[in-house]
């Protein structure tokens, strides 16, 4: 270090260690109290499908701490919602998909529905946005019951806000990249369309009442999902904000535009899709994009240091530029997903590893969602394991969690389901199978979990039974019972 200063001006480490002072304290959120001083930085999802999370106040803090300037929450909980109250973060809350048609059925509901959540709260909580469900046109079996409800709903609730004096709070609802016939990996963005399913009866209308409102499309857009997806074609640099200088580029051959990164392609895309449909002026914004801190080992990419490249570089990139090729300079609301480390999602690992704190509050790593932060004063990051695709043999076994705290209802109804599924897949924890010793619920549960896993995993069974079950590459095999593998 020493030899790397000669020549530099004495006043250079100075400055080094002054920024660096301002980015630890920006990031820590020692600059602020609740409703003042905070940095306007990225909003963050807090979803709270997970176990011993901290309470609504303390949440508060913690986003307040990470340099947070808004708050997106899939409902409108009365005690998240008080907890705001005063903190000057901006929020945005969701009518659930459930009660879409009840609400584009009845002014009279949907009127009651603003009384009830919304109403309560203003002007002390800053709501800004009211999103009319969650990703409902990624749900075919909803086609020909909420989908054509969505837009009523939107009118509906309008109108009540509108009776009731309150012009602040945005409509819209949360579309995810299937959206488009392409879906979560448009290329090149210029030829980017709406499904023929959706365009002209669901679309169109949306995109039109959007529009007269002047609110945002509200676009779920990860580029962990596109990159993985890609089978090596796009580089993960570029899926990372880290094309650099134009290092690594797309040019769009329709446009001629150049991307570094592939969040800009997929927000311009969706652009493109709209302009097909006469509404290319609609404002965009993100209503949830992150990278997952971990996740199951056939999950490339999904790692500590991934996750906090991908968000921190994020941050930086939309505090400085905002816009994308196609709308330079144009700013949007974006949210991180998420606050949480949520342990209950079912589904694939990394389901449940998008957060940027672990459920008991502690930071997955350290971040400044305003930006401010320059990305050399962070500490060294763990470097990962998995941007390659594992190869080697991965079993499915009762999770280390449940097996210290057995709860033998909750294990036994996972048994009972996991054997009748398959064929054969608990013939060995039969009296005199080969793997019915030892004669535990423990035991059985793990063969039976791992067996139901091998058959049906590629189907789409994941590893989870209701947070019971976790993956492994040791093999738990023992005698003559023997566990197959994900190799056969």
């Amino acid at each position: 270090m020493a030899a790397s200063m000669a020549g530099v001006s004495p006043l250079r480490p100075l400055l080094f260690l002054l920024l660096a002072a301002f980015a630890c304290h920006a990031a820590d959120g020692s600059s602020s109290r609740y409703g003042h001083g905070h940095a306007h930085g990225l909003g963050v999802n807090y979803g709270r499908v997970a176990d011993d999370i901290p309470s609504p106040r303390r949440s508060v803090q913690l986003l307040l701490a990470a340099g947070a300037g808004s708050v997106k929450i899939y409902d409108a909980n009365a005690p998240v919602l008080r907890a705001l109250t005063g903190t000057g973060l901006t929020v945005s809350i969701m009518v659930p998909n459930e009660i879409i048609v009840d609400l584009a059925a009845s002014y009279a509901a949907a009127d009651k529905w603003v009384a009830d959540n919304l109403l309560p709260y203003l002007p002390k909580t800053r709501i800004k946005y009211l999103l009319v469900g969650n990703e409902v046109l990624s749900d075919t079996s909803a086609a020909n019951t909420t989908w054509p409800r969505i837009v009523p709903a939107m009118e509906n609730l309008h109108r009540s806000l509108r009776r009731r004096g309150v012009s602040r709070v945005k409509l819209s609802t949360t579309l995810a990249m299937d959206a488009l016939v392409t879906g979560a990996f448009p290329r090149p963005p210029s030829a980017a369309a709406f499904r023929p399913d959706i365009a002209e009866a669901v679309m169109r209308p949306l995109l039109r009442f959007i529009e007269r409102t002047n609110s945002y499309y509200f676009v779920d857009a990860y580029p962990y999902f596109a990159w993985a997806g890609s089978n090596g074609t796009v580089p993960l640099d570029y899926a990372l904000f880290r094309g650099g200088d134009g290092a690594i580029r797309y040019v769009d051959p329709g446009t001629g535009l150049t991307y570094t990164n592939l969040l800009d392609e997929m927000l311009d895309a969706v652009g493109a899709a709209m302009s097909k449909l006469g509404h290319g002026g609609v404002r965009l914004a993100i209503a949830e994009t992150g990278w997952p801190n971990a996740g199951d080992y056939e999950q490339i990419g999904a790692s500590v240091r991934n996750a906090a490249t991908y968000n921190r570089n994020l941050a930086a990139r939309f505090a400085r530029n905002p816009g994308t090729p196609a709308r330079p300079g144009a700013r949007m609301p974006v949210f991180v997903f998420s606050l949480y480390n949520e342990d209950l999602k079912p589904g694939p690992g990394t389901e449940r590893h998008w957060g940027i704190y672990y459920a008991n509050g502690t930071a997955v790593y350290p971040i400044d969602l305003a930006g401010r932060r320059p990305l050399w004063a962070y500490p060294p990051l763990p470097v990962p394991e998995n941007d390659a695709p594992y190869k080697g043999p991965i079993w499915c076994v009762l999770a280390a969690h449940a097996a210290e705290k057995l709860n033998e209802t909750a294990v036994g109804d996972a048994l009972t389901y996991a054997c009748g599924q398959g064929n054969g897949t608990c013939d060995a924890i039969q009296p005199g199978g080969a793997c019915f010793q030892p004669n535990t619920g423990a035991a059985h549960a793990s063969y039976a979990f791992n067996s139901y896993w091998q058959q049906l995993r590629k189907t789409g069974a994941t590893c989870y039974f209701n947070n019971l079950a976790e993956q492994t590459i040791k093999d738990p095999s023992y005698g003559s019972c023997k566990f197959q593998s994900s190799l056969g």
